[in-house]
């Protein structure tokens, strides 16, 4: 388990070396002071993976490197609950005149790992790496990618119970990342705590079970990894923007933003008799009204309806705009929109509806509001009709009987199309 309490950092900026000097000599500030953290509070369980995710010089990396050690908070609480180890700046902790089972031992040593232990993971850091080849080589000669692998090998093999994760691991070929990703998520299901910072939105979504938006240095939001990714590219359009952004969340479970120049005053699912619904037989009729007012006047409306699986995953999405419905609002006015599905051809599972209103194709240029998660709602499968997967494709099904010359005549028409294109 990882806590953190109203966790503090400031670092002071010089203009130059010597005005460091000339402080200490003359008594006098020279400098200026950057929080890089500013009461920042999260915690992480046991078997749990958190991700932290915002713009460069959010506070991200700073946070990882109080929790290795690297640095010192300022003020503030940090409780781990064992041996924390990690994957931070590429690099760090090697020395690039060593070879790399030199710096496998001295790594080793510096994650806190005894000479016994390093020589015995030593096979299996080679192994996971596959750097075996290069082992007594200068790791001055490796590529970055290389760099990465060994660096991560050697983090995941020490035993830890907390382990961390920077942006270093973007490095490298996709093979490897896909490999670091099935390890950590190994890791995790065997009760270990992960804080994972990437700008990867579907490794966040994919690998952590919650997550937290940096804005200089402060939480600027937490929950549900899809719902904290839909705030952070809302803040990106903003701030692109210069606009004010406002919140208001409506309760735990569902995080509204926006401009609110119209709001989404209902939000209602229904089965085909127009009674509310919580459950829905795969491939039945339902509805999904909503209700708009608008606080000024708003032109080329576009209201929309996204529905993600239990993994925060984009099942469906459309709006007005994109379905070429025009929809334009006075001061006061309001309006229900209603999608009506003859089929909802979904597997089975658990989903969740998100709803939002903004001008033209996206809510990315001007949000009036977004819902995030508004209902939940489950599907069940239909009776004397089972299937598997996210779509029910209602397939058409035929068995054709073939006789033994028509099999003969097929298969020699194949084996002639196999000897055309090897022609």
């Amino acid at each position: 388990m990882i806590q953190v309490e109203n966790l503090h950092k400031t670092f002071k900026l010089y203009r130059s070396p010597a005005l460091r000097l000339k402080e200490l000599v003359f008594r006098r500030s020279f400098h200026r002071e950057f929080e890089a953290l500013r009461g920042v509070s999260f915690r992480v369980q046991t078997g749990e993976t958190l991700g932290i995710i915002g713009q460069n010089g959010a506070g991200k990396s700073t946070i990882l490197k109080i929790l290795t050690g690297v640095l010192l908070p300022d003020a503030g609480l940090i409780q781990i609950g064992g041996k924390i180890t990690g994957l931070l700046e590429l690099g760090t902790g090697f020395n690039a005149e060593f070879t790399g089972l030199q710096n496998i031992h001295m790594n080793g040593t510096l994650l806190g790992m005894s000479k016994s232990e390093i020589q015995k993971k030593t096979e299996a850091i080679l192994e996971f790496s596959e750097l075996a080849e290069f082992i007594r080589e200068p790791i001055k000669t490796y590529s970055s990618g290389m760099i990465m692998r060994l660096a991560f090998s050697i983090a995941i093999h020490a035993d830890p119970q907390a382990f961390v994760v920077d942006e270093a691991l973007s490095v490298g070929d996709a093979y490897f990342q896909q490999k670091c990703m099935k390890k950590i998520q190994q890791f995790k299901e065997t009760g270990g705590s992960i804080v994972f910072v990437s700008h990867d939105s579907n490794a966040v979504k994919v690998l952590c079970d919650r997550a937290i938006l940096l804005d200089h240095g402060m939480v600027a939001d937490e929950g549900e990894p899809d719902s904290v990714l839909n705030t952070y590219n809302f803040f990106l359009a903003r701030k692109a923007k210069g606009e004010e952004i406002r919140f208001d969340p409506r309760s735990d479970r569902c995080r509204s933003y926006g401009n609110f120049k119209a709001k989404i005053t209902a939000v209602n699912l229904e089965d085909a008799g127009g009674e509310p619904a919580e459950c829905l037989v795969s491939g039945a009729a339902c509805r999904i009204v909503i209700t708009l007012a608008a606080e000024q006047k708003v032109d080329d409306v576009s209201v929309g309806i996204l529905i993600r699986d239990r993994f925060g995953q984009d099942i469906y999405g459309t709006n007005t705009y994109h379905q070429k419905l025009p929809l334009a609002l006075k001061r006061g006015e309001m309006c229900r929109v209603i999608y009506a599905l003859d089929e909802l051809n979904l597997g089975v599972g658990k989903y969740t509806l998100t709803v939002a209103a903004h001008r033209q194709a996206t809510h990315v240029d001007d949000c009036y509001q977004w819902m995030d998660g508004v209902r939940t709602f489950e599907v069940v499968a239909p009776t004397g009709n089972p299937f598997i997967g996210l779509a029910r494709l209602k397939p058409s099904v035929m068995v054709e009987h073939l006789r033994r010359h028509d099999r003969e005549n097929r298969q020699a028409a194949a084996n002639g199309a196999r000897g055309a294109r090897k022609a």
